[in-house]
């Protein structure tokens, strides 16, 4: 068989291509024009993600101011209720009974202490102080901060001064608390209220507020509240992720599934345009043939069998012209079968469907090649059985299968093999033509088939191509590739079913 050749395209073209991909690197590879378009999901999925990481932020920050404007609302009516109830349960009984307010005296701080407990039981208060208007803790509900002048702070002083309310958020928690922590510890989370105590209005100050008492200061455990808001933001990123990922893996899918329709496409327009411009060289050739066959057979006819008698008689005379009119003779004979290979390719004929034993075909041509395969030391062996029957042209497929055997001798080294073996291709019945040659060389397969195409010296390049199209006008396919443990080996695949 025939190996070898040029490589379809030159260097300089190849590095032009570089060069302008180079120079335009957004310029869209028109064997993959998906490029583009896998670029812009790839985008599409970081904005989704940028977005959705911004939405979920803008959620959970949400999601946080109203629990913290909650937990403020709920602050504001304990602390209000805490004033209700040191009012009317402790600050009116004691002035009533001992003239004046004085916590250094044990008995009105423990029933100072019995209201304040009542009130604030199961309300999750850390911590409760009361302070003097010279900003020391008058009352606490741990005694040993008693009488320290330095914990208010300046909120305390802003209460005392303008009678400001005032919330503070204090935490804990560190960043990976915040995004990865499962579950939080109790105290984590403290909301601090600043409320300046105030008596109750009464007849005396109906249109003002009552004078100022004291100032409470509170801490509440808000951290189960906390918690359920970081819950809330991580099922949100968690669910923004999956979603965009399940959303980039579709649009993924689809761009794959459509390229891959996109480049089936591709070769079948690769294939046309082949098959299109093999019509038009057959269509020139057509052309060209039938114009000078008829002035190129009949003067090579005469030439011939002149030459076939004058060599008889020199033979029998013993004359001095026996090998010159040999030479002609077989020169003569060679250019006759090139002119018919001529016109076998650029006119090859509508073929006559029958039943065609495969193994009587090949039988046939195995047995007027044995004589070459012998010249060249090859030994050809088929193993086709009988009632390997397809539907075709018993004598255009005998010309397809000698020239594959003949191409397969002649690619053999001297002592070589060539074996023709049946097989089952994806279902169907095909015919093996293997070799022990020297191989396809696998960067020009696509070129063996191609007429006048040949590594031969003295070869037109037409035989491959004739034999692809015989198989071609019976709708089977040759498929030319390298054996598994080297040589050449030819498939036909056939459409009958194995």
């Amino acid at each position: 068989m025939s190996r070898g050749c040029e490589p379809r395209h030159s260097l300089f073209h190849i590095f032009d291509l570089g060069q302008s991909m180079k120079l335009n690197p957004f310029r869209v590879d028109p064997a993959h024009p998906f490029q583009l378009v896998k670029f812009l999901s790839i985008s599409t999925l970081v904005l989704i993600l940028a977005s959705s990481s911004l939405m979920s932020v803008f959620m959970t920050n949400y999601a946080k101011s109203a629990l913290l404007k909650k937990n403020q609302a709920f602050a504001r009516l304990l602390a209000e209720n805490l004033n209700h109830q040191i009012y009317r349960r402790f600050t009116l009984p004691v002035v009533l009974g001992f003239g004046r307010v004085e916590l250094k005296r044990n008995d009105q701080y423990e029933r100072l202490a019995q209201v304040i407990e009542s009130t604030i039981h199961s309300f999750h208060v850390l911590d409760l102080r009361i302070y003097d208007e010279q900003n020391e803790v008058a009352f606490s509900t741990d005694v040993k901060q008693v009488g320290n002048n330095e914990l208010g702070g300046e909120a305390v002083q802003a209460a005392i001064d303008s009678g400001k309310i005032s919330f503070e958020l204090l935490n804990s928690l560190s960043i990976w608390d915040v995004l990865v922590g499962i579950n939080l510890e109790d105290g984590d989370v403290v909301l601090r209220t600043v409320y300046p105590l105030r008596a109750e209005r009464d007849l005396r100050f109906r249109d003002q507020p009552g004078p100022l008492l004291g100032i409470l200061e509170l801490t509440q455990d808000i951290t189960s509240d906390y918690e359920t808001v970081l819950h809330l933001q991580r099922l949100i990123i968690l669910t923004t992720f999956m979603g965009s990922a399940a959303l980039y893996g579709l649009i993924f899918f689809l761009i794959r599934k459509a390229d891959r329709v996109l480049d089936e496409r591709l070769r079948d327009k690769d294939r046309l345009e082949k098959e299109l411009l093999q019509n038009e060289k057959l269509a020139s050739m057509g052309r060209m043939v039938a114009s000078i066959a008829h002035e190129i057979r009949n003067p090579l006819g005469i030439i011939r069998s002149s030459a076939e008698l004058l060599l008889k008689r020199q033979k029998a005379e013993g004359g001095a012209n026996v090998k010159m009119l040999e030479a002609i003779f077989h020169e003569s004979k060679r250019l006759s079968q090139t002119v018919n290979d001529f016109l076998d390719y650029a006119r090859p004929r509508q073929p006559s469907l029958e039943d065609v034993d495969l193994e009587k075909v090949v039988r046939h041509a195995v047995g007027f090649l044995t004589q070459e395969g012998q010249e060249h030391g090859v030994a050809v062996e088929s193993s086709l059985t009988e009632g390997y029957v397809v539907q075709g042209d018993r004598d255009l497929l005998y010309r397809g299968f000698y020239n594959l055997i003949s191409n397969a001798i002649q690619a053999c080294d001297d002592g070589g093999q060539v074996r023709i073996m049946p097989v089952c291709h994806e279902g169907q019945m095909a015919v093996l033509v293997q070799d022990t040659g020297t191989g396809f060389d696998s960067k020009q397969l696509d070129r063996y088939v191609e007429p006048f195409f040949t590594t031969k010296d003295t070869g037109t390049g037409l035989g491959l191509a004739i034999t692809s199209s015989i198989f071609q006008i019976h709708g089977a396919e040759m498929i030319l590739r390298n054996g598994p443990h080297g040589g050449a080996e030819a498939l036909v695949v056939f459409s009958e079913h194995c």
